[in-house]
């Protein structure tokens, strides 16, 4: 989002897009400046996407979200392919469903903990 700001930036400088893509040749595609500049040549100022049709999602759903999350309470060591295989969605809609509506993130587990140094040695 910020690299098509400083494009709409240099565009309004006067830049070319040649000059746009060399100053930001690590963050942005030289075929992205050139879509951008079209873009803004076209009158169009809006740097954000534009919304796009297509089906929406179908399993993660309200009711998807609070069984999984109810599964999880029960069971907290339940693996994805196992709610997966439950709920009948897909492994990535599940990991969706955990990480990004609930919040959830794996916690790491150390099987030996870091040994304290004693202060006599």
């Amino acid at each position: 989002m910020r690299e098509r700001e400083y494009v709409r930036f240099c565009f309004k400088l006067g830049n070319t897009a040649t000059e746009t893509h060399e100053i930001l040749v690590s963050a942005v595609s030289k075929k992205c400046v050139f879509e951008w500049f079209k873009r803004f040549r076209d009158g169009k100022e809006d740097v954000e996407d534009e919304p796009r049709s297509g089906r929406p999602p179908t399993s993660t759903t309200p009711d998807n979200i609070e069984r999984v999350r109810r599964m999880l309470a029960d069971d907290r060591r339940l693996s994805l392919r196992r709610i997966a295989e439950e709920l009948k969605i897909s492994l990535d809609s599940v990991s969706n469903i955990i990480h990004e509506h609930l919040q959830k993130r794996k916690k790491k587990f150390y099987a030996f903990p870091t040994l304290r140094k004693s202060s006599n040695v």
